[in-house]
């Protein structure tokens, strides 16, 4: 079994919306755990580069080499309605704050040192916008919304699993699209979510460029 790791910088406050508020609070609040640490289901965040690798082939590959990547994103990746057969290769784990600190907290809230709300507390903030009346210029009556968002700056990681080594095609096309992940979670199309993700091997070193240099070898190699 080989696990890389994929590290997620938080530059713009982020909300990993779970679907559901609080009445009389919060009308979006984010996924977290029962010690209050947010964090992005492993689930979401494949779909999430999923999506970004059906980008870069439908919009930044040529044509000739499609077919190519295309078959390494199913590899990585599985297909729709995959069985056992056609499943993809990689497991994305959650991605969560450093284990250290999880666990140094999850001791202080055991010993009744802290809460769960007062680590979530900490670790986001409440934001709230109204729509605006284009024709008056006033907030529409009714539209105000609140939710809980990620402070930005925060760091999370998520495991990236194999159960054997994948070759450099396929690091270098998860490179290409671990780089295209810039914008997750809820709001990402109006200025949340902004991220910067990289992909670092079992010692911890960023190996995102040096795959990302191959993918462009690679593609010049296929043509």
């Amino acid at each position: 079994m080989t696990i890389y790791k994929l590290k997620i910088t938080l530059l713009s406050d982020t909300t990993f919306g779970r679907g559901d508020g609080i009445a009389g609070l919060i009308d979006q609040e984010v996924e977290h755990d029962p010690y209050g640490f947010p964090y992005l289901r492993g689930r979401t965040l494949k779909g999430l580069l999923s999506e970004e690798s059906d980008n870069l082939i439908g919009v930044l590959l040529p044509a000739d080499v499609c077919s190519y990547w295309e078959n390494i994103a199913c590899t990585l990746f599985g297909v729709p309605g995959s069985s056992l057969q056609t499943m993809g290769i990689m497991h994305v784990g959650d991605a969560c704050l450093p284990e250290d600190l999880r666990t140094a907290v999850a001791w202080q809230i055991k010993n009744e040192e802290l809460t769960n709300n007062e680590v979530l507390d900490s670790l986001t903030t409440i934001r709230r916008q109204t729509a605006i009346n284009s024709q008056i210029g006033v907030a529409d009556e009714g539209s105000l919304r609140s939710f809980r968002v990620v402070i930005r700056q925060l760091e999370f990681q998520a495991d990236l699993i194999f159960e054997t080594q994948p070759s450099h095609e396929i690091l270098s096309f998860l490179s290409a699209s671990i780089l295209a992940l810039r914008r997750i979670g809820s709001g990402r199309n109006r200025g949340r979510g902004h991220v910067k993700c990289t992909l670092h091997d079992t010692s911890g070193k960023d190996i995102t460029h040096d795959y990302l240099n191959l993918f462009g070898k690679v593609e010049e190699k296929i043509r």
